[in-house]
């Protein structure tokens, strides 16, 4: 096993009475995805729990949607999205945030040096601002998303006698969402999102393995249910983040976190659905969850045969608790997060140096990453 090291510094968690929120930022609205293979997404989004609620009026996009989460699939030719995917292959092509007021925001973000994004759009259609965002995906600034004013009553077609908001998996909302980036270009990337919408850091890591490592750089929004992680590699170099960047071609999303509420539950629908989940950690994690978390409370038993990983703080006999568990890559090289939320608004980093000397070994296992 590497000997994986982690030094994190973090920051007191970002609340809206800590700083302004200028572009009335309201959380996540939605992920685009797109596949230069037809008929990919629809069979992966329905395995994740996913039900198709709506069609577009007049393009080839689909909505699927699963508690308040929604996904866009954009099977649309020659689109932003299909010039996206040629370029990066199956992919998160562009996402969306909710604001007070889509053209304030959108006036002032070009003021502030953004490069606007124009997507065509056909008669009685919205047109949707939009500025270049990571990898030159579109980032869109929407302000209809109340039911029965959302975006999708205007330019979709609801599918009858199908719930607009279906339970699926349990999932609920997109908790995070991170991209990875070249070495150097962190700073870059936390700038803009400091800039244009007010973000923070509120965690940073460096994670030095054996053979590689990367630095990490959470960012949160003001009204703390946008946050980005930043992942950069470190000067060791050939290691996930450059993996990644191969594959890819280029920066991008490297994967999605959604929140459950009971993760157990979830994790069980999941795999009954045939999605493959990263393995479980050897058996000495889970023997030490309770010296490194007293007193925590969980059926550790029940973690460990799903795979479950958990992280988080006992102090004053008072447990706050995350779970997670990653999904192996779905697309391409990117995947997607599972988590529950008990109290601790981290990203795992106890589990760092362990999910770290995992995804390291498993490049050694298949070659990637050679050691002599």
């Amino acid at each position: 096993m590497s000997a994986a090291s982690i030094a994190a510094t973090p920051v007191h968690a970002a609340s809206t009475d800590l700083f302004d929120n200028p572009m009335g930022l309201m959380g996540f609205e939605f992920v685009e995805f797109a596949s230069p293979q037809p008929g990919q997404l629809e069979p992966l989004f329905e395995s994740l729990g996913f039900t198709l609620v709506a069609q577009h009026r007049s393009k080839n996009v689909l909505l699927y949607r699963q508690g308040g989460i929604n996904f866009i699939v954009n099977n649309e030719p020659k689109s932003q999205a299909a010039y996206f995917t040629a370029e990066h292959g199956p992919s998160a092509c562009g996402m969306a945030f909710r604001v007070r007021d889509a053209h304030k925001a959108y006036a002032r973000a070009l003021e502030l040096g953004a490069q606007p994004i124009e997507i065509p759009t056909g008669p009685m259609e919205l047109r949707l601002p939009a500025i270049k965002g990571i990898g030159g995906a579109p980032l869109y600034l929407i302000d209809r998303f109340e039911d029965g004013k959302s975006i999708y009553d205007i330019d979709f077609e609801f599918i009858e006698g199908v719930d607009r908001h279906p339970v699926g998996h349990g999932l609920k909302v997109i908790d995070h969402l991170t991209h990875n980036v070249y070495r150097g270009r962190m700073a870059f990337w936390a700038s803009f999102y400091e800039r244009l919408f007010n973000f923070r850091e509120i965690r940073y890591f460096d994670i030095q393995g054996e053979y590689t490592g990367l630095t990490s750089k959470a960012m949160t929004a003001p009204d703390g249910k946008i946050r980005i992680p930043l992942n950069e590699e470190s000067k060791k170099g050939s290691g996930q983040i450059e993996e990644f960047l191969m594959q890819f071609n280029g920066e991008g999303i490297q994967h999605v976190a959604l929140l459950t509420d009971d993760l157990r539950s979830t994790i069980d629908k999941l795999a009954m659905a045939g999605v493959p989940l990263m393995t479980a950690p050897n058996d000495i994690y889970y023997e030490m969850l309770g010296e490194r978390l007293p007193g925590h409370g969980e059926d550790v038993s029940s973690l460990q045969t799903r795979g479950i990983l958990m992280d988080g703080t006992t102090t004053n006999g008072k447990p706050r608790l995350l779970l997670q568990i990653f999904s192996q890559t779905l697309l391409g090289p990117v995947f997607f997060e599972f988590i529950q939320r008990k109290g601790d608004d981290g990203f795992g980093e106890g589990n760092f140096k362990a999910l770290f000397e995992s995804m390291e070994r498993d490049q050694i296992r298949r070659g990637v990453l050679q050691t002599a």
